[in-house]
């Protein structure tokens, strides 16, 4: 897995390449935290290029969305998921606690 951190004025873009599984998470929370300890809680995740998501990137990211939103300082936005992972989303009822765009511009533009 490969991320790709990118800041801008009003949020911070996260790109994942590759899988999100129960090895690679651990990173992607490390990355989430580290941006999040900067009190930058406006984050976009790009999933554009990740094949998989597991649940405990599943968990990384509600517990990001969480973090973000705690106290109304910002919040978690999805874009260019892949129907596999949405369908994982929908599974598991966690759609409703992300705002999910179709591209990076207009999540961004969200902010």
């Amino acid at each position: 897995m490969e991320i790709n951190h990118t800041v801008f004025k009003r949020c911070d873009l996260v790109s994942i390449i590759g899988r999100v599984d129960s090895y690679t998470a651990p990173r992607l929370s490390e990355k989430i935290n580290e941006i999040t300890d900067a009190s930058r809680f406006r984050i976009v995740v790009d999933l554009g290029n990740t094949d998989f998501v597991s649940s405990a990137g599943l968990r990384v990211l509600i517990g990001a969305q969480k973090t973000c939103k705690r106290y109304n300082r910002g919040e978690v936005v999805l874009c260019s998921v892949p129907s596999t992972i949405l369908a994982s989303l929908e599974l598991t009822g966690f759609t409703p606690l992300f705002k999910i765009f179709d591209d990076t511009t207009s999540a961004v533009g969200n902010f």
